[in-house]
């Protein structure tokens, strides 16, 4: 009779303890990280399938000038891949308080490095997601588009040890610009040399240094930030990851393709993409450049902004390219 009395309180007890639980309902979920350099509210998408039961991957998003978490979802259409191969999507947001125009400030020097400005409360987003949800610390990434893209590029530079692989949609290299005249400058005109730049980049990752899978997105005809920084992203990225190989700049990993290829889209665009490896052979970067795409979201949706559905799918082609990778 105890012992059944005992099971009966048990029981009641784990109810009661569950009762208080709350439950992590699918869906938007929304937050606020802060901390010294301040505070950012974000959007966090909990896919379809999500239990909780084992760690997911999780896809920061950082969305581009004059847009919005809701508005960079709605373009890139991130969360429906999400629902199919369930890994979380957050969506931090840059309020106009911080940038008149909502851009991320990748040009100013407060916000290019590690524990300070914006990469900080990036970083502390991810780490508060991580502490209520199941996420997989081997499996997180970044992506962005143009100041967005630029953040992400210093994301990876500034926590290589957050971050697994990193996907640069119509971006600009690390410190591409130091300040407001020099980004915009480098907008047009692109930033300084690459290899010297990738080495900053490599400076950057400090005792963390690691190689930075990367993917670059970049229309031809982009007149906001023209294509010349598509093509150092890349070469900035070879560069880091020359340096994070094995310590030495001795190419290593270099920005000669290992193999080109082309393709179009049925009534769209047609692409070139180049595929990089490293000394060993395994797979390490790809730059899409799309032929008469403007300043957009390749193959996005028109129920966000600066998209453009003609172009091939980034949103499903960068989840391709970041599944391969882990930390």
């Amino acid at each position: 009779m105890k012992l059944k009395l005992s099971l009966i309180l048990f029981s009641a007890g784990l109810l009661w303890l569950l009762a208080l639980q709350p439950a992590q309902a699918n869906g938007w979920v929304t937050g606020t990280a802060c901390n010294v350099s301040g505070c950012r509210n974000y959007k966090l998408w909990v896919p379809t399938n999500y239990s909780g039961s084992t760690p997911v991957p999780l896809v920061m998003m950082l969305h581009g000038c004059t847009q919005n978490p809701d508005d960079f979802a709605a373009g890139t259409q991130m969360n429906t891949l999400a629902d199919a191969n369930t890994f979380l999507v957050v969506y931090p947001e840059q309020p106009s308080s911080a940038n008149a125009s909502n851009c991320w400030n990748w040009f100013e020097v407060a916000h290019q490095s590690r524990g300070a400005g914006e990469p900080a409360i990036l970083a502390l987003i991810v780490q508060q997601i991580g502490s209520s949800y199941r996420v997989n610390p081997k499996r997180v990434y970044v992506a962005g588009m143009s100041a967005g893209a630029a953040m992400t590029v210093i994301m990876g530079a500034t926590y290589p040890d957050i971050f697994a692989a990193i996907g640069v949609h119509s971006g600009l290299e690390y410190k591409a610009g130091t300040d407001l005249t020099s980004g915009l400058a480098a907008q047009q005109l692109g930033g300084p040399d690459p290899n010297q730049q990738g080495g900053l980049a490599y400076l950057a990752m400090g005792k963390f240094e690691r190689r930075m899978p990367t993917i670059v997105f970049h229309g031809t005809l982009d007149v906001t930030v023209q294509v010349v920084n598509g093509n150092q992203v890349l070469a900035q990225w070879a560069q880091t990851n020359d340096y994070a190989d094995d310590g030495v700049d001795n190419q290593s990993v270099n920005d000669t393709p290992t193999q080109t290829t082309t393709g179009a889209v049925p009534n769209g665009y047609s692409y070139t993409t180049t595929f990089y490896d490293d000394a060993r052979g395994r797979p390490l970067m790809q730059k899409w450049m799309v032929k008469d795409m403007r300043h957009a979201w390749s193959g996005g949706s028109s129920a966000g902004s600066y998209t453009d559905s003609k172009g091939p799918n980034a949103s499903q082609i960068m989840w391709n390219f970041f599944r391969q990778f882990h930390r």
